[in-house]
């Protein structure tokens, strides 16, 4: 608990001490697509960006693929926060993005979570293999980079097959966490962000997953061609790039270039 209260403390000072700077002549608002593992964060560093800025952001979550599906149906879209790079990629080369503005803004890092304390131990891929349990959940490996990341984590341990038809999935990380922690399934792959989330009330038991398991999950961010003179969608995506930002995001477990 000392651990989750020290975390607490340091968002609310990163997001409460970012200093204030005069709000532009005509503050502006852009359109925020954003991959629901990174919802919570995207919270905080909008409520410091509007006060630092006078810039407005209006967010939607959702999957990847969802996200993605819906700009090529023409969403009105000025930002996407993908938790992947092949999306973000696919809409640079078809001319949908602002040249130039993707970057890498976040490293996603994976957990085998439990909101039972007692079910995971150090050891993950015991537990795993001994298959105690009713249910396993994902995210859509589809739809959603860390239900890919779980997939190749279950095929490099040679359990996918073996555990298949236990499995559960949710359409994007905030499902796939809803399932868990209502004990529909009593563990399952999360972002490393929702298990350090302060908004989780049970940390319950964990296994962080090696990196070597899984291909890196790279989170990409891009500015959309119909935003490229939309000043408040330039402005957050030189925010997301602040020490502020980026203090922010270290603390929910990411790692940043």
């Amino acid at each position: 608990m000392q651990t989750r209260f020290r975390l607490m403390l340091l968002l609310a000072l990163a997001a409460a001490l970012v200093p204030p700077l005069a709000a532009p002549a005509r503050a502006g608002e852009a359109l925020l697509a954003v991959a629901a593992n990174f919802a919570e964060v995207t919270d905080i560093l909008g409520k410091a960006f509007t006060a630092r800025t006078g810039h407005k952001l209006t967010v939607t979550v959702g999957s990847t693929g969802k996200l993605y599906a819906q700009i090529l149906n023409g969403a009105p879209f000025d930002i996407f926060l993908a938790a992947d790079r092949r999306r973000p990629e696919l809409l640079e080369r078809g001319g949908l993005a602002l040249a130039g503005s993707r970057f890498t803004y976040a490293t996603g890092q994976l957990s085998l979570w439990s909101a039972d304390p007692g079910i995971i131990g150090a050891d993950g891929p015991a537990v795993l293999k001994q298959g105690g349990f009713r249910a396993l959940a994902i995210a859509n490996p589809a739809l959603a980079p860390y239900g890919r990341a779980s997939r190749e984590t279950l095929t490099a341990l040679k359990l996918w097959q073996a555990l298949k038809s236990r499995i559960v999935m949710g359409q994007n990380a905030g499902q796939t966490f809803a399932l868990i922690s209502s004990g529909n399934a009593e563990l399952g792959f999360i972002p490393r962000s929702a298990r350090l989330s302060p908004r989780n009330p049970a940390p319950g038991s964990y296994w962080d997953i090696p990196a070597e398991l899984h291909s890196p999950i790279r989170q990409d961010a891009l500015v959309l061609a119909r935003a490229a003179k939309n000043p408040a969608a330039t402005a957050f995506m030189r925010f997301l790039k602040s020490p502020e930002a980026v203090t922010v995001i270290r603390q929910f477990g990411y790692g940043v270039d």
